[in-house]
């Protein structure tokens, strides 16, 4: 990932250093307007992009955050930092949980995401850069662990958040949408993951077509 930062807050011009990467490298000069924030339940996990700071101690103070859920994984950028170091100052539970955006969900992060949730000091919250993609699937991930339907589920990933279905982002819906086929009211949704789910069979199935893949995919190359 591209970055101007080199991983030291406490160095001479730092911090200074971490802010200039977030807002031109990690384009958080438009988090500071747009959260995408929503509540997946309320008073137990809610969801949004790349908090600066500042927005996740406000969050904090108002929903009374417990834990903070980087779906990113470490990405060793000025957004990064800032958010473990604001996390620390707020006592936050920090999780590091990196999930793929353009890929099929792997079995693995789906049960690791699922202990994530049982154990998780609530309420939390989760982001991506976006929080709309990888956070979309987070959520829909809960919504489905905690008995919710596929239809519910899909409403975590939906152009409200910026989602694009009819991306390479698609995949997100496609496995949903494969539960909702083959699972949904026969087995429960982790039994499913466990036992039947084929994340070859779901990339060699999928295919992104038309305008929404050229744009997300190509133009806004969002992560």
């Amino acid at each position: 990932m591209d970055t101007i930062f080199r991983g030291d807050l406490s160095a001479p011009g730092g911090r200074r250093l971490a802010w200039l990467d977030a807002l031109f490298v990690d384009h958080a000069v438009f988090r500071l307007i747009w959260t995408n924030f929503a509540a997946v339940e309320p008073g137990v996990l809610y969801r949004c992009n790349h908090p600066t700071p500042g927005r996740l101690a406000e969050m904090t103070r108002r929903y009374g955050i417990r834990t903070l859920i980087n779906l990113r994984g470490q990405a060793k950028n000025g957004s990064d930092a800032l958010s473990r170091d604001m996390a620390e100052r707020l006592g936050l539970t920090f999780i590091d949980m990196a999930l793929e955006s353009r890929g099929a969900p792997q079995k693995v992060r789906i049960e690791r995401m699922a202990a994530i949730f049982g154990a998780m000091d609530r309420p939390a919250i989760m982001h991506c850069k976006s929080g709309a993609d990888r956070a979309g699937l987070a959520a829909a991930l809960f919504v489905l662990l905690n008995g919710g339907t596929g239809a519910e589920a899909l409403r975590q990933l939906s152009l409200r958040f910026g989602h694009f279905s009819r991306s390479k982002t698609g995949i997100l819906d496609a496995f949903v949408r494969r539960y909702m086929r083959d699972g949904e009211g026969r087995k429960p949704f982790l039994d499913w993951v466990r036992e039947d789910y084929d994340e070859e069979a779901l990339r060699r199935d999928f295919r992104a077509r038309g305008l929404a893949s050229f744009i997300n995919d190509r133009l806004l190359k969002r992560e």
